[in-house]
């Protein structure tokens, strides 16, 4: 996708020293456009964990080249036994997206069979750039699948535009590039389909207001940025046509993680009986789980997330600032579990399926025999 005018992905190996992997610091965007150096395997992690990037899928690419800067520079010891424990670290940096665990154990179960240090390392960055390249196709058959469910209702409409729900980031900047929930989109859009985007705002840090509405005005896709709590009422008042939201983590029963408040929004597009649809490649499918509500971790961040804002000043200064009464408690849950009953289907890769055991294993068939998850102790 396009940074004025200019193809960017969210991250990307150093074009003159291939020893440094650089990504967009999405912390600062909208008022900011800032690129970040990793050099090591800590680098990825902090990327990782204060979000310079964020989005699942972006989150396992990121993982994936920490595990070859980990081979790059922890060379103190047994290669094999710093590759584990890198393993191990960097999957510790976010609990509740799954690509970073499964694109980490992708990379291990490689690189275990590598006879050198050497080997090790020139095969890592191979496989990173393969799995990266592997989630850019995902996204684009995604927006394919997607696609087709915009146009349908199109024709329905007799042309008027599609208006489309979104949660949080779900798009290139989460996911390389075209995104999963923004990919339909987008495919929609450059197929002269009219759409216009319903954007939550999405607090607590906005990653609607600042993120979405940035890359959709970017491309040029019509869009309205609204308060988290203004989806129910225009679903209420025919202004939706279709929800479409993203996924970081969804269990083999369809049960769907994704960020807090995703769960209001199906619950108001069911009363309103309107299509409500997950977007997600497979490296977000955990086959291991079966229940998202009691299975699936939610992570609780920082309560600053919630008791501070950042924002542009009309000086153009960017500052933070306290919004929160001094001396309150407060909870930051990052994420919450739509059960699967409330979703209309998922979209994958693969195509379109229902939100259940069956129709996703017709998709993913040869996941039934052993996508579980390694343990260190598995290796």
């Amino acid at each position: 996708m396009h940074v004025d005018g200019k193809n960017f992905h969210t991250i990307w190996v150093h074009p003159e020293n291939n020893q440094v992997i650089q990504v967009i610091d999405q912390r600062k965007l909208p008022f900011e456009f800032e690129i970040v150096d990793l050099k090591t395997a800590a680098d990825a992690f902090d990327a990782i964990q204060n979000m310079t990037v964020r989005g699942a899928p972006l989150i396992g690419v990121t993982g994936a080249y920490g595990i070859y800067l980990g081979l790059l520079n922890d060379t103190v010891g047994d290669w094999k036994e710093i590759l584990i424990k890198d393993a191990e670290y960097l999957r510790g940096a976010r609990p509740t997206a799954i690509n970073l665990a499964i694109l980490i154990d992708e990379m291990v179960s490689v690189l275990l069979g590598c006879p050198t240090l050497e080997s090790a390392c020139e095969l890592a960055l191979e496989e990173a750039e393969r799995l990266k390249r592997r989630e850019i196709d995902w996204s684009e058959a995604i927006g394919e699948y997607g696609c087709e469910l915009i146009e349908a209702i199109s024709k329905m409409k007799n042309g008027e535009p599609v208006n489309i729900l979104t949660h949080c980031n779900a798009g290139w900047l989460a996911c390389i590039d075209w995104g999963t929930a923004t990919a339909p989109i987008y495919k929609a859009f450059l197929k002269g389909i009219p759409v216009h985007v319903w954007v939550d705002e999405t607090r607590p840090r906005n990653q609607g207001a600042r993120l979405t509405a940035w890359e959709l005005a970017q491309e040029g896709v019509p869009h309205t940025v609204i308060p988290d709590n203004a989806g129910g009422h225009l679903m209420q008042h025919g202004m939706v046509d279709l929800c479409i939201v993203g996924s970081d983590r969804t269990t083999s029963t369809g049960d769907v993680a994704n960020k807090i408040g995703t769960y209001l929004k199906a619950l108001a597009a069911f009363d309103n009986i309107i299509p409500f649809y997950v977007a997600l490649p497979s490296s977000t499918i955990d086959f291991t789980m079966r229940d998202g509500v009691r299975e699936i971790p939610i992570e609780q961040r920082d309560g600053e997330e919630v008791s501070h804002m950042e924002g542009e000043l009309e000086n153009g200064q960017i500052a933070k600032m306290r919004i929160v009464n001094p001396g309150s408690a407060v909870a930051n849950y990052g994420f919450d579990v739509t059960p699967a009953k409330y979703i209309t289907g998922l979209i994958t890769e693969r195509g379109v399926c229902e939100a259940n055991p069956a129709d996703i294993y017709k998709l993913f068939p040869d996941s039934k025999s052993g996508c579980d998850l390694k343990s260190r102790s598995d290796y």
